[in-house]
């Protein structure tokens, strides 16, 4: 996997969070960036094997479960390759659930 695949995944991941949360504040955090709003939102990072997209929620993953399936999950991470990334309807259906669960809480 090239590391030029991974770099333009995560541009795109970006653009999606960015349209899905216009108002998140980017940020670097625990050595990735990381949206903010309210709190946490959402972040990314790149590894040697795969990209890393962070929920920030084991709520929110697990109420994504369903259609996170094929991808490898943690307790509030999602890995991806650039061959398959999340589809970008859901990465905004699981933002701006963070920023309504981020919003709830402030």
């Amino acid at each position: 996997m090239a590391d030029t695949g991974k770099r333009e995944a995560l541009i795109r991941l970006r653009e999606i969070i960015r349209q899905a949360a216009p108002l998140a504040e980017e940020k670097i955090s625990y050595g990735m960036v990381a949206y903010f709003q309210h709190g946490m939102l959402v972040g990314f990072a790149a590894f040697k094997g795969h990209c890393g997209f962070y929920i920030m929620s084991p709520a929110t993953t697990k109420r994504f479960a369903a259609k996170l399936k094929g991808f490898s999950t943690a307790t509030a991470t999602v890995r991806f390759t650039p061959e398959k990334p999340i589809p970008a309807a859901l990465v905004k259906q699981i933002v701006k659930a963070r920023l309504m669960e981020n919003q709830g809480r402030s």
